[in-house]
């Protein structure tokens, strides 16, 4: 399963990606200095540089930052995604771009902690809004209890597992935020980082109320549904 990104600039230079789901670790042979496991490593990272020399996500992020590393999050783009279900278009800027770009790199990097989102990967949704994210985030969830429920595994339908997992991401966030920092000279890239980042921070800071934004659409079917 592939996905494909063209993003467009105003002056007409054009980057072109297409991201793998499910793919192999890239090898690190001409990665930059920043990608090294050791720069900037999260602190809680399960991976030892003497078996694991690069940080997966870095490897595979940092095309797409060199990319964009000069230009401000500010200017304009004609963003075109092709996932296998459906195309997407928008003009938006650099920032929510990159955002959903650098996010479905993330979520289907090798990182044993981003890949977490790997789920989300599946059902990609370009410019996701913040109570897209979280309503997605949740249901996908829920599903899993469902399944470790049925399958005689314990459920966890208080979300506190999904609040522990954001915590850790959170962790991977700062770090990976701190990457990428060090090497860029605009502001795209960054912004684009924080953007994400601030999504996934409300579901560890103020889940109760992200579920009260939600509940409204999700319980407007009233008691038909029951």
């Amino acid at each position: 399963m592939a996905i494909e990104y063209r993003i467009t600039l105003d002056d007409n230079h054009e980057f072109n990606y297409r991201i793998e789901v499910e793919r192999p670790a890239e090898q690190p042979a001409e990665a930059p200095s920043w990608t090294r496991l050791e720069y900037n490593q999260c602190s809680n990272c399960p991976l030892k540089k003497e078996s694991c020399s690069h940080c997966p996500a870095a490897v595979d992020l940092h095309r797409v930052v060199e990319d964009f590393h000069g230009l401000p999050a500010f200017k304009k783009a004609r963003v075109w995604v092709r996932t296998p279900e459906r195309e997407y278009s928008k003009h938006v800027g650099l920032e929510e771009a990159l955002r959903s770009l650098l996010g479905l790199i993330m979520a289907t990097s090798a990182c044993p902690v981003l890949s977490r989102l790997k789920p989300m990967a599946y059902q990609h949704l370009p410019f996701a809004s913040s109570q897209e994210f979280i309503l997605r985030t949740i249901s996908l969830y829920l599903a899993r209890q469902y399944f470790n429920f049925r399958e005689g595994r314990r459920p966890d339908w208080e979300l506190r597992g999904l609040v522990k997992n954001f915590q850790q991401l959170q962790l991977v966030n700062q770090a990976l935020w701190q990457r990428i920092h060090d090497t860029c000279e605009g502001d795209s890239n960054l912004k684009a980082f924080l953007s994400f980042f601030s999504m996934a921070s409300s579901m560890t800071y103020s889940l109760e109320t992200q579920l009260q934004k939600i509940r409204p659409m999700v319980m407007s079917a009233g008691d038909a549904a029951e």
